[in-house]
């Protein structure tokens, strides 16, 4: 089509189809909308895959990978030297895993009359679209728009991935050898995660944080065993460290870093991984052609309906304030679906969980202590150790705790969080309580099973009552 033709009309255009743009568009077919859904490259976005699920898809190899190791105290013996990983093979594995996904989407699209459209879209005007779909181009105009364009890793000009020897979290998930050594800066949790992967696969793994600790947005009691397994891997943590100089030949990279306490280091290593942050991508679709404002750092400020400035268009997901999080994409996209189709909705809770997939795992949702005493809030917090737990014991997962954040005087939970095996399964209960408001004698009275890793949270209830069973109280 040629542009100045005739604009195929729509009630509503989705632009990413990401975690959160799919979701909204999903819910508007299913609300009776007309929907286009515009997506450059596979449905499902970066976390489907390029992030989310081919990292933990690595991730879930290397802990049983590792695992092999320690089986013999459990009476299962393996032939001298028969383990291996072969990382081409797990890519066939991780490719298959993704387009399952992404076929899924794809049909679910379908089936919801949700019409799928592969380009760049750019707004032409506050309520028109222009798509390259390869060599054409097609105008589409909406009553109504969703942006959920996401982000994009982040590097400054000194860090810029070459894509060979400097990688991005997208190129090493690619990667069909493993590298010998890794320098991996940043010391979030993208970083943490991968690097323990690698470190599990045999990989010499070097972390460089410019923070005082790991995971800096995390509370440091959060993240203490994740320090120590760490360290049992072999891992190097420098942390306030910068990174001075990279630079690298056909064969290296070398990094120049500095601390106070070690001065200026030399660290060379086969690849190098930079991991320190994400930004979103606002800057090429055009939003001053539809009065879209954005704030200083490229984020699109929105309501709690999701509407930007212009109340006809929404933004949900990375392009907007907050966590960088797939699952509050794709609640802000229901919510704006259901908002287009005048339904009453609305992103009216603050408690979105985050989960972090070191070894072992964090997961939390809510105030932690100092938040919560730094708010004004009387706390009274108490805890529960996974080496006192049963099932913990019994599969050799016995590093980590359960932690309750409780309002002193009305005993309302404030907070949940937890450290160890399954934290991000087990911090479902968690979010569930706090947004039912539950007290911490909601928890305790529920009988939770046994024997399992969820009774963390029934223990951790009744230490901070008084009345624990498989501790010993404090008076």
């Amino acid at each position: 089509m040629v542009v100045g033709e005739i604009a195929i009309e729509t009630d509503v255009v989705v632009i990413g189809g990401g975690p959160g743009g799919y979701a909204a568009a999903i819910r508007l077919g299913q609300l009776g909308q007309s929907v286009v859904l515009v997506e450059k490259e596979a449905l499902g976005g970066v976390c489907l895959n390029r992030g989310c699920i081919p990292s933990k898809a690595l991730i879930h190899a290397a802990g049983e990978y590792e695992k092999l190791a320690g089986l013999g105290k459990l009476g299962i013996r393996l032939p001298e030297g028969s383990a291996a990983f072969h990382m081409p093979d797990w890519q066939a594995w991780k490719t298959s895993v993704v387009t399952q996904l992404s076929q899924g989407v794809e049909q679910l699209c379908k089936a919801n009359g949700v019409t799928v459209v592969k380009g760049s879209a750019t707004f032409l005007s506050a309520d028109r679209i222009g798509v390259e779909t390869g060599g054409d181009f097609e105008t589409y105009k909406f009553r109504q728009a969703i942006i959920a364009t996401g982000s994009r890793p982040f590097a400054p000009k000194a860090l810029a991935p070459d894509h060979e020897r400097i990688l991005d979290s997208t190129d090493v998930l690619n990667l069909h050898e493993l590298p010998k050594s890794l320098a991996i800066i940043g010391g979030g949790y993208i970083g943490m995660e991968l690097g323990m992967a690698f470190a599990k696969l045999g990989t010499s793994v070097t972390v460089v944080e410019a923070a005082p600790g790991i995971l800096p947005q995390t509370a440091p009691h959060l993240t203490q065993e994740v320090r120590k397994q760490a360290k049992k891997l072999g891992m190097t943590i420098k942390t306030a460290t910068k990174v001075e100089e990279i630079s690298h030949n056909a064969d290296q990279v070398e990094l120049t870093v500095f601390s106070e306490p070690h001065g200026r280091e030399q660290i060379t290593v086969d690849k190098a991984l930079v991991t320190i942050g994400r930004v979103p991508n606002t800057g090429d679709i055009g939003l001053g052609q539809a009065g879209v404002v954005i704030d200083e750092k490229g984020y699109i400020p929105v309501d709690a309906a999701c509407r930007t400035n212009q109340p006809h268009i929404f933004a949900i997901g990375d392009v907007t304030p907050g966590p960088a999080l797939a699952h509050r994409a794709a609640k802000q996209g229901i919510v704006a679906a259901e908002v287009i189709a005048g339904l009453p909705s609305s992103v009216d809770s603050p408690y979105v969980p985050y989960v972090i997939f070191t070894d072992p795992p964090i997961a939390g949702v809510g105030l932690t202590r100092e938040e919560a005493e730094a708010q004004g809030y009387r706390v009274m917090a108490s805890s529960f150790p996974y080496r006192a737990n049963g099932k913990a014991l019994a599969i050799d997962e016995r590093e980590g705790f359960a932690e309750v954040i409780v309002e002193e005087e009305t005993h309302l939970l404030l907070g949940m969080h937890v450290v160890g095996a399954d934290a991000p399964n087990l911090i479902g209960e968690g979010v569930l309580a706090l947004e039912l408001a539950a007290r911490v004698e909601d928890l305790a009275l529920t009988i939770h099973p046994h024997p399992t890793l969820s009774e963390v949270w029934l223990e951790a209830a009744e230490a901070a009552l008084g009345h624990a069973i498989h501790i010993v109280n404090k008076k």
